[in-house]
Parts: C-alpha cells; sequence; structure tokens
C-alpha cells in the first residue's frame, strides 16, 4: 500500500487506467498522481474525455469490469483506517463506500429510485453500515434532509423523487452522500444540468459540506466559473493526463499551460458579447416593427388539467415580438415558461388566450393543416441532440428527414447533396454524414442538429437550450458558429437559455420571464449593463465567473438577493 500522508484524505500514485474493446485497448488515464487534502475543494477540470470522469469514479471503484487498473488509489477514513482501492475486495469496497467516501452524481433523476421514497433510499445506506432500527434511521434520514435545506422534512421525507425539483433531488443525493459523515465527497458534475440560480444553491451547499460537515470535496467540472466560485486546488486534465495543477488563484492569474488559458477563454462571461458593443443610449423599441415574424400580445397559455381539475397556466399575459433577422434571447429559470412559448410558436402547445401571430397566421385556434403548412418555415434546435436523432439512422439520414417528410427530396439518397452543404456550412467533413450518432461528440451532434434545423431554409428558429450540455469551450465554437450562420443566412431566432451570458453572445434584445410572466425586457446591453428588475439582478448574481476575486465579490451579490 502506497504511503499516504495523515492530512490526505485520497491519495493516487502512478494510477493508469485502461478500457478493453475489441480492437486495441483505450488508455483513459495514463499514469496520474494526486492528493485530495483534509478540508479542501479539489476541482478537477477539462473537456470530456479527458479522463476526469473516470479518475472520479476510480476513487470509489466503480470502474466496469472491463477497466484495468495499475498504480495505487488509497482512501483515509475518519478514523484513520485506510483502503487500497485497486486492491480492495468487494466487501472492502463496500464497508468504505459511504463511510469513507461518497458519491454526488452528475443527473440527480438517474441516482434517486422512483420507486422508493427519499427517506428510504437515505435509510437505505444508514441500515447498510449501522445497526439502526427502521424508526432511528427515519429519524436521522430527517435530520439530514433538514440540514441540506429541504424545507418540512418530516413531510418530504416520504416523498418520491418526480415530486421534487431539480435542485431538491441534488440535496437530497447530498444528504445521502453526507448522512454516514462521510470524509471525502466526489461530486461529478453537480450542477451541469441546473439553472444558474439553483446552481448557485447547490455551490452553497457543498461550500457547507467542507466548512460545516467538515468534508474534502473532490469537484468534477468543466466549468470554470464554479471552479473560480468553489474551489481552493485546481488540476487541469487533458487526454488523460494532468496538465497543471496549482492553488485556484495561482492558476486563475497565472495559468502557464496553453490548454488552461484556452479553458478559462472559452467561459462565456456578461459584458463580452452583444452587450459590448450595442449603444446603450439607443432607445429600446417599444412595439413590434413592421415585418415582424412573431408577434404575441396578452398571450396566455395553459395546459389542460386531468380527471377534471384545474389546468396549469404556464404562461400569463405576455407581450413580445421577433423583428426580421433578430435574434431573440428568453431567459429564465426552469419552470419560467420559456420552452413552452417556444412550443407554442411551432404549434406544439395550445394558445388559450390573447394573440400569437407567427408567420403571418393566428396561432390560436390554428387548424392542424394550416400548421403543417407553416411548419417547413420554422426550424428547431433541441436540447440534447442525442436524444432528439434517431439512434438506427446515420447522421446523413436524420439530417435528410425534414427534406423527405416535406417533399422536397424523394429519399435520403437523394437529398445527399443537400446534406453534404449543411454539414459543410457547421463545419463538419461530409463523411461524418454516413457515422452514426453516438459515434460523434456532443458538440459535434449539436452541429449536426443545428445542420438538420437549417435543412429547410427556414426563416424562424427556435433554440431551446442548445448549448446547455455541451462543455464550455464546445460551447463556445457552437455559439461562435450559430451566430456566424445566422448573420449569414439571416434567418429570425428565438433563443431559450437560462444563461444570461450565452444569451449574450448571440441575442439583439433580451426578454426576461419567471413564473410565466415577463419581468423585463429591451436590448442586450440595457437588460445586462443596467437591469431594472430585482430578478434579473438575482440571474447575474447567480452567474458565476472565472476570477475568484470577482466571483467572491458576486457572491456577495447574490446572497443579497436571495430572498428575491
Amino acid at each position: 500500500m502506497t504511503d499516504i500522508r495523515t492530512e490526505d484524505v485520497a491519495s493516487v500514485r502512478d494510477l493508469t487506467i485502461a478500457f478493453a474493446t475489441d480492437a486495441e485497448p483505450v488508455v483513459a488515464v495514463s499514469s496520474i498522481s494526486l492528493e485530495a487534502h483534509a478540508g479542501e475543494v479539489l476541482a478537477i477540470v477539462g473537456e470530456s474525455g479527458s479522463g476526469k470522469t473516470v479518475t472520479a469514479n476510480s476513487l470509489l471503484g466503480l470502474l466496469p469490469e472491463t477497466a484495468t487498473l495499475s498504480g495505487a488509489v488509497v482512501i483515509r477514513g475518519r478514523e484513520g483506517e485506510e483502503t487500497d482501492v485497486v486492491h480492495a475486495t468487494h466487501a472492502q469496497l463496500r464497508a468504505m463506500r459511504g463511510r469513507d467516501a461518497a458519491m454526488v452524481f452528475q443527473e440527480p433523476s438517474t441516482a434517486l429510485n422512483p420507486v422508493f421514497t427519499v427517506g428510504a433510499q437515505i435509510a437505505e445506506g444508514l441500515r447498510a453500515h449501522q445497526k439502526l432500527s427502521k424508526r432511528q434511521a427515519k429519524a436521522k434520514a430527517v435530520d439530514i434532509l433538514r440540514r441540506v435545506g429541504i424545507p418540512d422534512p418530516e413531510k418530504r421525507v416520504d416523498d418520491y423523487p418526480h415530486q421534487f425539483s431539480g435542485g431538491q433531488k441534488q440535496r437530497v443525493v447530498i444528504a445521502m452522500a453526507l448522512v454516514l459523515d462521510a470524509g471525502l465527497i466526489i461530486a461529478d458534475e453537480p450542477t451541469t444540468a441546473l439553472d444558474v440560480t439553483v446552481q448557485a444553491e447547490i455551490l452553497e451547499l457543498l461550500r457547507a459540506c467542507r466548512d460545516e460537515f467538515g468534508a474534502t470535496i473532490v469537484l468534477i467540472t468543466h466549468n470554470m466559473g464554479v471552479v473560480a466560485d468553489l474551489a481552493d486546488r485546481v488540476i487541469v486534465m487533458y487526454r488523460g493526463e494532468i496538465v497543471e495543477q496549482a492553488p485556484v488563484r495561482e492558476l486563475f492569474a497565472h495559468p502557464r499551460e496553453e490548454y488552461t488559458r484556452q479553458l478559462l477563454a472559452a467561459v462565456p462571461h456578461v459584458g463580452r458579447g452583444k452587450s459590448a458593443i450595442q449603444d446603450a443610449a439607443a432607445p429600446a423599441p417599444t412595439s413590434a416593427p413592421a415585418g415582424s415574424l412573431v408577434v404575441a400580445q396578452n398571450l396566455h397559455i395553459a395546459y389542460p388539467g386531468r380527471f377534471g381539475s384545474a389546468g396549469v397556466v404556464a404562461v400569463k399575459g405576455v407581450d413580445f415580438w421577433i423583428g426580421p433577422g433578430e435574434v431573440l434571447g428568453l431567459v429564465g429559470e426552469s419552470g419560467s415558461g420559456k420552452t413552452t412559448i417556444g412550443r407554442a410558436i411551432v404549434g406544439l402547445t395550445a394558445v388559450v388566450d390573447g394573440s400569437l401571430n407567427v408567420l403571418g397566421t393566428e396561432m390560436r385556434g390554428a387548424k392542424p393543416r394550416r400548421l403543417a403548412k407553416l411548419r417547413p418555415d420554422i426550424g428547431f434546435v433541441f436540447q440534447d441532440p442525442a436524444t432528439s436523432f434517431n439512434p438506427l439512422l446515420t447522421i446523413a439520414d436524420c439530417i435528410a428527414e425534414p427534406l423527405v417528410v416535406h417533399g422536397r427530396a424523394a429519399n435520403p439518397a437523394a437529398a445527399r447533396a443537400r446534406v453534404d452543404e449543411l454539414l459543410d456550412a457547421v463545419r463538419l467533413p461530409t463523411d461524418f454524414g454516413d457515422r452514426y450518432p453516438h459515434e460523434l461528440s456532443g458538440g459535434q451532434r449539436q452541429r449536426a442538429s443545428l445542420a438538420r434545423a437549417l435543412a429547410l431554409d427556414p426563416k424562424l428558429l427556435i433554440a431551446d437550450e442548445p448549448t446547455s450540455a455541451l462543455d464550455v469551450s464546445v460551447q463556445a465554437r457552437v455559439l461562435e458558429l450559430f451566430d456566424e450562420l445566422q448573420r449569414e443566412l439571416g434567418f429570425a431566432c428565438l433563443f431559450i437559455s437560462h444563461d444570461l451570458a450565452v444569451i449574450d453572445e448571440v441575442a439583439d434584445r433580451i426578454v426576461v420571464l419567471r413564473h410565466g410572466e415577463i419581468r423585463e425586457q429591451g436590448t442586450t446591453v440595457q437588460v445586462l449593463a443596467d437591469p431594472r428588475d430585482d430578478y434579473t439582478k438575482r440571474l447575474l448574481a447567480s452567474l458565476p465567473v472565472p476570477d475568484p476575486d470577482e466571483q467572491a465579490a458576486r457572491r456577495a451579490v447574490w446572497q443579497a438577493t436571495r430572498t428575491i
């Protein structure tokens, strides 16, 4: 067993991880060494495929049977007991997991079992390691839910995962990691799927895990803003190797490696996009200009209730427009109604009151035949390209599908010339058309998704969180490509996002939405540089920036807006 200093909670020495394949083994991690010191937040950063998640999983022995490990991974518990993960038996690993080290997964919905209450799932870990009655385990579950900020824990302990919001589910997962007082918490992209306001709350909770629970945290992320907000020390990985490591302020102030500088430069930052080039003194338009592609007046959108119950009004009397060749950024948290508006524009959700005019068609009461004629002029870019493509079709067939459906081509083969043009437009090699969706990276899939949305030369594009699932460096390239194509092709766009920094990169005007109502709208520079509404100020304060000192000041502002 390798030596581990008493102040180190985890120690990795010369770790190499390879995965067996039908061809040659794939080396995911190559001879890395690192330590997680007691009481610190250690961030491991890098793009997808850098090996950071594989490294994190190796700390708990969670790698699949196809993985081969060499080197040493040692975990030290609070009582000083050590576990050599590489050579440990299954029984030793079971004893270590939860007691000495625990994992907070990226997607809480998949980490929680939908058929058991959250209390039962927390109690399961307790009773696996301690001799407790059901009543005692439930009491501890209630206590830990209270400590991680779940309101009314005595009642919520008996609720199921689907009854919690995304942020609350992540709090439950963190509670499961803390309930046995583990000294090491491994947080694998714990905020990637969350709104910026919820992300700020979860980062504050992770900070409490360190300061109040005394846990050491290994934070896996690609978001350098999150690193600046939370980390004490940073390790940068690239293609399975550690390329740089340093205290957080030193790394941000003086990055040594070019790859680190590229990661930092790729983080979108409010004030560096459209808001930096717009004239703040120019008056914002107060009414829809002539030729507007979308005009909403007193728009109400509702989802019908079930079994005679009242429906849910998702959008309540909003007014907005999208002018010719304009990109309108629609911003808000989950549940604000922004995706509902996007769906209503393409006729997938019914308008119940007011007016929504899209490309000259009134959507309220529009017949399906009229909507079918409208849809070739509207493209849609979905949030997750992995689920929006048919996995059984090649990329070329997926892109050709709208051409075939709307009679522009007899079959995918006949559409191949147009498909190759589209692939070239989104900067993908034409031979990628012969690949299947799973053979492309996330950024490549999103480029292909953009190509599919542009296949019919639409007048209007609906982009629903198109970059939220991407690494920051890939996100930066996709946003740059989107802006270039929009200026070249001239289509109008509704760009939906919860991230104001992303909106700043592409939008000419911004509408801020909360609980189905517009809180603020104006030009990008007006909304971002001089926000008038407290909710907009809260969204801005919640957004982490890649500068530890600036982020500390922003955190203080965010603390003051938490009651808004």
